[in-house]
């Protein structure tokens, strides 16, 4: 009796805890925060300054006693201060505190976390949230919630595929019955790494230093995976090398494109290798329904006409990417109390 009435006055949330962003849902609300997995800081004292927008808009701009960071690294806390603090930003403003006791109505959590972590980094995931306010808190793969969200049958006794990428990582699984069958976590294949190798490029063929955020706008004006029909151009800016004076230059997405191909690469092979490891009946079932890729880099123009030459197979990008694990986290607040039970999220 307590805990239904306890219920009615808590806030289930499901987080997507991402590198590069984090999105909340609520429970009968829906997605009700997006903002970028970033903190500013006072330099030396770790006293939060901002987060998220406010916090990004930052980067690469503070002075010196003013520290704007990205505390998610590869899909997993690197700084479990600062992701305590993030979190619980993400709380507070989802779930403010109201006239009843925040001791008996904390709210039940439902994490997104990266297939491939260990239990050291799932219980760093798990005690942040503790910390930061939260009651219950149930992990669930990232792959398993994007299927999900995208609206995948995961239950049925058939194969379904789904290759999510983000900031920090390209999670890609198999899934049937409800479980991963086969799953392939890549950490250097997400949106991070192909903005690395933008900056590695520029800085290589033309002495050009160029910001996280120039880098990223130009991954998202010109990238792509595949040749254009109509090739594009941009004009980036940053500091010169050998001047140490602003400059601007061009670039075209042809170059981009190259300096793309290692990502992309890691990409296209972490989907190959977790289809080699594929039974043959689930294969079958994957000729017929392909692969679906979701999380924001999945937008990258050209992929799924790469990995469609690479596999052979049906490739679809979800119709809102970047909310599909939020989407999931949502559609298993609906088994909480089934999952409290038996305390496991597969």
């Amino acid at each position: 009796m307590f805990d239904k009435l306890k219920s009615l006055f808590s806030t289930d949330i499901g987080i997507d805890l991402g590198t590069a962003n984090s999105l909340v849902y609520a429970k009968d609300r829906g997605i009700v925060l997006r903002e970028p997995s970033v903190v500013a800081i006072q330099a030396g004292s770790k006293r939060v300054l901002a987060v998220g927008e406010e916090a990004k808009r930052m980067l690469g701009r503070t002075p010196g006693n003013i520290v704007a960071i990205r505390p998610m690294k590869s899909g997993v806390i690197a700084d479990f201060d600062i992701t305590e603090a993030m979190l619980a930003y993400f709380i507070n403003k989802v779930c403010p505190r109201r006239w009843y006791n925040s001791k008996y109505n904390k709210p039940r959590m439902v994490i997104a976390v990266p297939s491939g972590i260990t239990e050291v980094e799932k219980r760093a995931v798990e005690d942040a949230a503790h910390a930061a306010g939260a009651g219950e808190v149930f992990l669930i793969e990232e792959p398993m919630a994007a299927a999900i969200g995208v609206g995948l049958p995961v239950s049925e006794p058939a194969g379904s595929m789904i290759v999510d990428i983000g900031g920090g990582t390209c999670e890609v699984a198999i899934i049937s019955l409800a479980g991963i069958v086969h799953s392939y976590s890549a950490r250097m294949a997400g949106g991070d790494a192909m903005d690395d190798c933008i900056q590695n490029h520029v800085k290589r063929v033309y002495n050009l230093l160029i910001g996280e955020r120039m880098a990223e706008m130009t991954k998202v004006e010109i990238g792509s995976a595949y040749p254009l029909g109509e090739e594009k151009r941009l004009e980036i800016k940053g500091r010169d090398i050998v001047t140490g004076l602003p400059k601007t230059l061009t670039i075209t997405s042809e170059e981009v494109r190259d300096a793309l191909k290692e990502p992309v690469g890691q990409i296209v092979d972490a989907v190959r290798s977790t289809l080699d490891k594929c039974e043959p009946e689930l294969a079958a079932d994957l000729v017929d329904r392909g692969l679906v890729l979701s999380g924001g880099s999945s937008q990258l123009r050209g992929l799924d006409k790469l990995l469609m030459d690479q596999t052979g197979l049906p490739v679809v990008v979800a119709e809102d990417p970047l909310s599909a694990v939020a989407e999931g986290t949502g559609v298993v607040m609906n088994e909480l109390d089934f999952l409290a039970r038996n305390k496991k999220v597969s």
